[in-house]
């Protein structure tokens, strides 16, 4: 298979066993959702992922998920409360005051003030990913409360997470909890770190700049994965794409902040965009949903996973459906079944679309040799039946851009750099060998073969295609070479 997996690991699936055979059913990724659970619980995951991983001889990204300012109501009674549609219900501020209502009027603590601050008449305050909606009827109070008519009813329980779209929240996308989660993250030396409510640029600039002044050796730093899940992201995407490693579709939030109507067509502007630029891109959220509680997903979800392997997507995840569903094996098996089925149906079958040379030939600059290399490396690995596309890499760039054309053939990056391997399970067709550093380029290549052979990728008389940039360790973008050789 070619698109990677990404699977949540929590309470359903943190046995050995269990993630053992995970592994050998598809996982490429591990996700550590930091919004859940403890530091002792995500560092027991991190470590037995690590040691199984080791024993199955596969190179398994470990990602740790910020959880980002989200917003919640704050503590109830255990039964809620029940809103009724046009009653009306205050928001208030429970370190300050409590505000006095009429007899008719409920009251619900909002332990935000910044979000209640930027509330305005007409805002839609949406409750538990939507299930509840309220309309904002009158602006803040200088006490720090709000009034708002119910629009959407039903049970409201304590810590359902609330998001105002439209609000203009004077908050960081780096909470404190973020930035604690961050040092331990680092500190345990995972590969990549999701920030959640990107909003521009900036934000992916600021985790950076944090990372850098934590980890004193840049070669094993984490990447950044960019959640795009907030309207102000997709107004400034150009510029997050610009700045960031990887990017994730978070259609959850996307779709309370905008509108599901609209999710579909972010997701496959998104994907176009990220193909595009050579950046690897994951789809997530409730992507096998119904299978936390079944064995076997819906049609529906079958044909959800199968349209975002058709768009381009290089990754695909499950968040509950492995944390803590009844099922997480069957989830990722039934995951990789569809992806396969859409794969070759992609290439040749009814559902082929896009044609990834000429998206990617159409973005090129006259003076870009790495993607004229890449382009070539391509038409002729499917021209003399290669086994393989070899990517000689150190930073990783030379795999993404022969990626990004989604090629028949099956793409092997070699690199020196641990870093950069780790980088490929979240690239589409690409799988990575650890190799020794060498600068004599002959070496290069003889080390590379034997490699392969070794690995079982190829055998005599197979051709293969490789691709890289010399002098070797000039650096990323200088691509400059490709060569066919007979094993």
């Amino acid at each position: 298979m070619r698109t990677k997996i990404v699977c949540t690991i929590g309470p359903a699936s943190e046995s050995e066993e269990l993630l053992r055979a995970l592994m050998r059913a598809g996982m490429d990724v591990a996700r550590l959702n930091m919004s859940h659970g403890n530091h002792e619980d995500h560092g027991r995951r991190l470590e037995l992922v690590r040691k199984v991983a080791a024993e199955e001889h596969q190179l398994v990204a470990v990602m740790a998920d910020l959880q980002g300012p989200k917003f919640r109501v704050g503590d109830l009674p255990v039964e809620g409360l029940q809103l009724v549609k046009g009653a009306l219900i205050v928001l208030f501020d429970p370190g300050r005051e409590k505000p006095t209502v009429g007899p008719d009027v409920q009251l619900a603590p909002m332990p935000h003030p910044e979000l209640i601050a930027a509330m305005r008449s007409g805002n839609r305050v949406l409750i538990d990913d939507g299930v509840l909606e309220l309309r904002v009827v009158e602006n803040p109070t200088a006490a720090g409360s709000v009034r708002c008519a119910v629009v959407a009813g039903g049970q409201l329980l304590a810590r359902k997470g609330v998001s105002v779209p439209g609000a203009k929240v004077a908050v960081s996308s780096l909470t404190p909890k973020d930035k604690i989660d961050l040092n331990w993250a680092v500190a345990h030396g995972v590969d990549a770190v999701a920030l959640s409510f990107v909003r521009a640029a900036d934000d992916i600039r600021e985790l950076r700049a944090l990372i850098n002044v934590q980890c004193e050796d840049a070669s094993k730093s984490p990447y950044i994965v960019a959640k795009i899940e907030k309207p102000e992201a997709l107004k400034d995407f150009d510029n997050i794409l610009k700045v960031t490693d990887i990017v994730m579709v978070a259609r959850g939030d996307l779709g309370v902040e905008t509108s599901a109507q609209e999710v579909p067509f972010y997701q496959k502007k998104i994907i176009r965009e990220c193909v595009r630029a050579g950046v690897p891109v994951i789809t997530a959220t409730q992507m096998l949903q119904s299978m936390i509680h079944s064995p076997s997903p819906t049609r529906a979800e079958a044909s959800d996973v199968a349209n975002a392997v058709l768009d381009g997507t290089d990754a695909i995840m499950l968040s509950a459906e492995s944390a803590s569903g009844e099922y997480p094996l069957e989830s990722v098996q039934t995951m990789q079944s569809i992806a396969t089925r859409a794969e070759a149906e992609g290439r040749s079958g009814v559902a082929a679309t896009t044609d990834w040379h000429m998206v990617c030939k159409q973005s090129m600059s006259g003076d870009d040799i790495a993607t004229a290399m890449a382009v070539a490396a391509v038409e002729i690995a499917e021209d003399v039946g290669a086994k393989a596309i070899v990517c000689l890499t150190h930073s990783g760039s030379t795999a993404r851009m022969v990626a990004r054309l989604r090629p028949v053939v099956p793409i092997i990056a070699l690199s020196p750099n641990a870093r950069t391997c780790m980088l490929t399970a979240f690239m589409s067709s690409v799988q990575a060998i650890h190799m020794q550093h060498v600068t004599e380029v002959q070496a290069m290549f003889d080390m590379s073969i034997k490699s392969l052979r070794d690995h079982g990728y190829v055998s005599e008389g197979d051709r293969v295609v490789i691709v890289a940039g010399v002098p070797i360790g000039r650096g990323a973008g200088t691509t400059n070479l490709v060569k066919v050789q007979v094993v």
